[in-house]
């Protein structure tokens, strides 16, 4: 669809669970992109799967038909193993070709499988690798069949592909010689606030734990996690925080490997102040995953002003840079010899704590992050709004 270079776009998303919601990296994405644009102008509409919150029903919001300004439309959704992605994305694709946009931005690989249909209606279609989907253990033969088709459909329609990390950006030229256009994922500065709910409910107190917060999956390498912190000579306790998503036996698993270990606890799916609270008042925080995207929750523990250790796959090591510790990927001896010196070693904590906020706010921005998306959609003039300068994000930084 046609449109001057001073008109608003008319800009569909789909491929996410909802928005808004914290149920994943891609809802958080899509969140803070669409608002963000509505804000500049644009016309911003996200297809939000039905059915029920991925970590259980009790996590469901009020359903909305607006946020932000970004108008809100539920696809049809079978809701039954793997098919909620497959048939969500099925019906927002066809919605989004017969609707009057001028770009349609489809996040993750499966949801690209429907990528021509929009594209065969004249619209410009941009593709967001989150990560390499196939490659994650959850998945069935047919699921994984089904995403690594997404892959080979966006690298044959999309206009435009953005990876998360350079390492996604070599695999699309390696193995298909398709050009991508690597634009991380951004972070805004956070305020640190005290321990409370945490205290009230799980018994925790700043300092007193080590914490991962995420999608309770195979691949984000808690088996080792549990496995090495066992081993390790601390009072500190271990917090895993997050749901299950969609893969509840694993989650089972991991809960009899803690079993009979008082000082491992499992908050469930978390948001809000207890999010809050739990960036704000760990003593470390821990992502030992195998595979990854680009890790919002490692941006966001940074920017709590926290000491992270994560295994040093280059979509972490990249992330943290100078400013945290890696082990390496699978070794639970290694994960555990980090853990026990980082345990020992407050002072180099510490250390750590005061740089990284600042490090990664500065580095890692969402209104740059808008800026070069709507360059690739095809806007012109763009013009950064109420941008988080540099300066701010130093001010803001709480806790150094």
């Amino acid at each position: 669809m046609a449109h001057k270079n001073n008109e608003k776009l008319h800009i569909a998303m789909l491929g996410h669970k909802r928005m808004p919601s914290r149920e994943g990296g891609i809802e958080i994405v899509v969140g803070e992109l669409s608002t963000r644009m509505a804000q500049l102008g644009h016309s911003v509409t996200c297809y939000n799967r039905r059915g029920h919150h991925v970590s259980g029903e009790e996590f469901d919001s009020e359903v909305l038909s607006e946020y932000k300004g970004v108008r809100i439309k539920r696809v049809f959704t079978v809701q039954k193993g793997g098919l909620a992605a497959m048939t969500s994305s099925v019906f927002a694709a066809l919605k989004a070709a017969f609707g009057r946009y001028d770009v349609v931005h489809f996040h993750a690989e499966g949801p690209c499988a429907m990528l021509w249909l929009p594209k065969l209606f004249g619209k410009r279609c941009i593709a967001t690798i989150h990560g390499l989907d196939h490659q994650r253990a959850k998945w069935g033969r047919f699921a994984s069949w089904y995403i690594r088709f997404g892959e080979k459909c966006a690298v044959k329609f999309a206009d435009e592909i953005i990876v998360l990390s350079e390492n996604v950006q070599a695999y699309f030229k390696e193995t298909y010689n398709r050009e991508t256009v690597f634009v991380p994922n951004g972070v805004s500065s956070a305020q640190q606030v005290d321990a409370d709910l945490i205290t009230e409910k799980y018994g925790l107190h700043k300092d007193e734990y080590i914490l991962f917060l995420g999608r309770l999956v195979p691949e984000k390498g808690l088996r080792y996690l549990i496995e090495a912190y066992k081993s390790v000579d601390t009072d500190k306790k271990l917090v895993i925080a997050g749901g299950s998503s969609d893969t509840a036996e694993f989650e089972k698993e991991l809960k009899n490997s803690a079993a009979g270990n008082q000082k491992i606890t499992f908050t469930g799916f978390v948001q809000g102040r207890l999010l809050e609270e739990l960036y704000s008042n760990a003593y470390i925080y821990v992502l030992p995953s195998d595979l990854e995207g680009m890790p919002l929750s490692l941006l966001e523990a940074m920017s709590y002003g926290n000491c992270c250790l994560t295994s040093d796959i280059p979509e972490c090591s990249d992330v943290i840079g100078d400013c945290g510790f890696t082990f390496r990927k699978g070794s639970v001896d290694d994960l555990k010899n980090k853990l026990q010196f980082l345990c020992d070693n407050a002072d180099v904590t510490e250390k750590m704590r005061a740089s990284s906020a600042i490090y990664i706010c500065n580095k890692y921005n969402w209104d740059d992050v808008v800026c070069k998306t709507l360059q690739l959609y095809g806007a012109k003039n763009i013009t950064e709004f109420s941008a988080h300068k540099k300066e701010e994000n130093n001010e803001n930084f709480v806790g150094q």
